[in-house]
């Protein structure tokens, strides 16, 4: 071999078989037709407030009823503003159950700060919709499945409606 000819075996091949994986990856497995309803809202889950505490010593679930129901509104998902108005809504349940305006701010910079539809995150805005949906309105037939899915789970749950 001369020193102008590259070595066979150092040759760059990408494998065939990795480029369908490439695409699907940055499309984010999204499937279906534009202006087709997407029915496959997961079950609602709620881990209360994710990754800070539900509540102080004296009372381990003081706020946790607050991260519910932002809960409830972000794994619903919708619009920019309806999610400015759940984390201010969720901002105001804090301060007041707990009458402290500094962790009610820290709690609501932190959830605007991650909560975005965006991240592939278990908190994120519209986490019972699959990944990619971004913000967007629901429609009518979204609206009704969402709805029967958080009666079921109140249900399931024993409690009255929290919304």
């Amino acid at each position: 071999m001369t020193a102008t000819q590259p070595s066979p075996r150092y040759e760059h091949r990408t494998p065939i078989w990795l480029l369908p994986a490439v695409l699907l990856a940055l499309t984010g497995c999204q499937g279906g037709k534009e202006g087709v309803s997407e029915s496959r809202l997961a079950d609602f889950t709620s881990d209360g407030c994710s990754l800070f505490v539900d509540g102080t010593f004296e009372k381990p679930e003081l706020w946790k009823e607050c991260c519910l129901l932002h809960d409830m509104a972000y794994w619903r998902g919708g619009t920019e503003e309806e999610r400015k108005q759940a984390d201010l809504a969720f901002k105001a349940c804090v301060e007041k159950k707990t009458g402290d305006a500094a962790l009610a701010n820290l709690m609501y910079e932190a959830v605007r700060a991650g909560g975005a539809p965006h991240f592939p995150t278990w908190y994120r805005w519209g986490y019972g919709w699959p990944i990619g949906r971004g913000y967007k309105a629901l429609t009518p037939e979204e609206e009704k499945l969402a709805d029967e899915k958080l009666e079921a789970y109140h249900r399931k749950e024993g409690r009255g409606n929290t919304r």
